[in-house]
């Protein structure tokens, strides 16, 4: 039955379902960290980034499709990986939807004092975060179809804001900037490694796959060009980003940004002072704030629906309390406590994401092919694609932990 209706599916829903999983506030977080690797070796490390979480995507699609449409990650992990696989995989599911919601509070916090402040209104970031995320609670508390409409009018207004702003950054693109010409020796390669855990964290659409499933049916060949056409958009929309704050900002002064805890409006803010346009400033700042109410939206509900399901709470207003409670309280705790905490936030989502995202669906691709053979679909490169995309997870996780006991060179 599904594989009939399959054809009538579109192709552009499903990728946009995963364009606009992807593409979040986490972009603002890659021309800080990225700036001691400049342009170049930038793209190159998302374009390896990219690569290797797409094939880790599509081998959650080769061992879901051994399974009834419906079954979860969660489900098919731990019949293939067995109970402490899945335990692993569901702590780290959790854990990066927590530290993201974190991430966001900390975000919203910092882009509505930016926004204020241009009105002459003196605002606290931690006042600011907390209004955001008892805002957004009440959202997903109403229900899932008020997060979706929620969602699709600030999705709308954030891709407009999109094109309108960056055809203003590219047009004030700088040679002398981008291409870096006035440092003299300029060092690039040592930085590279440490931009990784931040790449990854800006391509996660996983939890999609078994959705997209129920959305086309056990159709591979469709749902494998959803994921390349969405996994693309967000590449080439990263690369624009990069041209855009590259191309206008000098190389030296992201280490001053980076230096003020490098949230989003010291960002805009940065972006506002060297391209001095009254309309470009007022459209980086709507921007900043529907990629940061959309990012919000999207991951608070899927962090709320975790929990709901990891301690069974009814779907009645009392349990959708409860839930909403568990789901909000901490973060908010962490956002009042630490509000410029988005960099970091991000970085450690990478190490998370390392095992669920990457390590777990090579595994999972491995005992598929053992157990099943995978006979509708089997991603390209055999055993050392698998290995490939092993070491991308592993290489991942080492350079999280080597830089968080400062063994890595950062750009200063």
């Amino acid at each position: 039955m599904h594989t009939i209706n399959a054809p009538q599916r579109s192709l552009l829903g499903g990728a946009m379902i995963i364009g606009g999983t992807i593409i979040g506030a986490g972009m603002f977080s890659l021309p800080v960290v990225m700036s001691g690797a400049w342009f170049f070796w930038s793209v190159a490390a998302l374009v390896f980034t990219w690569f290797c979480m797409l094939h880790s995507g599509l081998m959650i699609l080769e061992a879901n499709l051994n399974y009834p449409i419906g079954s979860s990650f969660n489900t098919v992990t731990r019949d293939l990986l067995g109970n402490h696989w899945n335990i692993l995989n569901g702590i780290t599911i959790a854990f990066v939807l927590y530290i993201l919601t974190y991430a966001y509070i900390s975000a919203s916090g910092s882009v509505i004092q930016h926004t204020l402040r241009e009105m002459s209104v003196d605002f606290s970031p931690r006042l600011g975060g907390l209004m955001t995320a008892l805002a957004v609670a009440f959202i997903v508390w109403l229900s899932t179809r008020a997060v979706s409409r929620m969602t699709a009018i600030v999705l709308g207004a954030k891709i407009i804001a999109f094109f309108l702003t960056f055809g203003g950054l590219l047009w004030h693109i700088k040679p002398v900037n981008l291409l870096n010409s006035v440092e003299h020796n300029p060092s690039y390669a040592p930085y590279v490694l440490a931009t990784l855990p931040f790449c990854l964290a800006s391509f996660g659409y996983h939890g999609n796959v078994p959705s997209l499933m129920k959305y086309y049916g056990k159709d591979p060949q469709m749902i494998k060009k959803c994921l390349l056409l969405g996994t693309l958009m967000a590449l080439g929309l990263y690369v624009i980003w990069m041209l855009g704050t590259m191309g206008n900002i000098p190389r030296q002064a992201f280490v001053g940004i980076a230096e003020r805890g490098g949230n989003i409006d010291v960002l805009v803010q940065s972006l506002s002072q060297v391209l001095n346009s009254a309309r470009l400033d007022l459209l980086l700042t709507l921007f900043s704030n529907f990629a940061v109410a959309c990012s919000f939206l999207g991951v608070t509900l899927g962090l709320f629906d975790y929990l709901a399901d990891l301690f069974k709470f009814d779907d009645n207003r009392m349990g959708r309390f409860k839930t909403a409670l568990v789901t909000f309280i901490p973060p908010i705790i962490g956002g009042v406590i630490y509000p410029d905490g988005f960099i970091y936030a991000i970085g450690f989502a990478g190490l998370a994401a390392t095992v669920w995202a990457v390590i777990v669906p090579a595994l999972m691709a491995r005992a598929s092919r053992q157990r099943f053979g995978s006979p509708r679909y089997q991603v390209w490169g055999g055993n050392k694609m698998i290995m490939l995309v092993l070491l991308f997870g592993l290489l991942n996780a080492a350079v999280h932990i080597i830089f968080s006991f400062n063994m890595l060179p950062v750009y200063r």
